[in-house]
This record gives structure tokens, sequence and C-alpha cells, in this order.
């Protein structure tokens, strides 16, 4: 009888932690046009990034900004944002997308949203070790123009 209970409990648990452990299915683009849109998006921000142009990361930065950073916190202000990039980022720091990493989903009326990993290269920091961080963003379409609007940054 003990065996019987021991064996059902056995089977019962496999049973339940089958259950519980569902695969992540593989990314697949909902809309093509759209991943490819957001993507070219992300590569014209990082390009400015990249190379400290100020003019047209404050085109793509929505007045709205909100940018989570899981070690800096919450900021608001898309001039105190700037005013970080430049000084902290500006000629410092560069990065680089995990490519093939995107995934891009469309947010009905308003616009999308993109999650991927990046790494970046603090060049003050030669040989510090790279790693590879995830990151959301939320893109805003309003007059055929795309901003960024939220950005979670985690490491």
């Amino acid at each position: 009888m003990a065996r019987l209970i021991v064996l059902l409990f056995m089977v019962f648990s496999a049973a339940f932690l089958n259950a519980q452990v569902d695969e992540i299915p593989a990314y697949k683009p909902v809309d093509k046009e759209l991943h490819e849109e957001i993507t070219k998006m992300d590569s014209l921000f990082f390009d400015a990034y990249n190379n400290c142009n100020m003019k047209v990361q404050a085109e793509i930065l929505s007045e709205d900004l909100e940018f989570f950073h899981d070690r800096g916190g919450l900021s608001t202000s898309k001039e105190a944002i700037l005013k970080a990039l430049k000084d902290n980022i500006c000629n410092k720091v560069t990065r680089t997308l995990i490519k093939g990493s995107i995934e891009v989903y469309p947010i009905p009326n308003y616009g999308a949203v993109q999650m991927g990993y990046h790494k970046f290269f603090n060049k003050q920091e030669p040989n510090g070790k790279q790693m590879a961080s995830k990151f959301v963003t939320i893109w805003k379409k309003e007059n055929n123009k795309w901003q960024i609007t939220r950005v979670i940054s985690l490491h």
C-alpha cells in the first residue's frame, strides 16, 4: 500500500511539474513591417548615442519620457536625461545590439513595445567585462513620427 501511495505521488508530481514548465515559444514577429520599422528606429537612436549626436537623440526621446533603470531608479526629465547622456556617455560608452534579440509587439492606438538584449562598452574601462543586458522600450507613433516614451533598462 505504501508503495502504491509513493508511486501515485510520483506520477501526480511529474504531471504537475510538466504542466508548470511550458517552453517559451520562438519569437516570430506579429507584424514584420512594424518589426523592421522599430529595428530601424533603434538603430537610428543608438547610432546617435554612439556618435554623440545629441540633436537626433533629443528628436527621438519624447517630452513625456520615463526611464526606469534597475540601478539608477526612475528619471522623468528629458532635459536631465539628455544632460546625463552628454556628460556620461558621449565619447565614453558605446552600445552594441545583440543580433537577433529584438522582439517587437504592436500596441494598438499607441505604437509598439520593443524588447531585446544589448551590451555596452566603456572606453574608460577597456578591460571591463561586457555583459548582455535586457531592455524594454515603448515607442509612440504620432503624426507619422516615432518617439521613445518609456525605457526599462536591466542589467
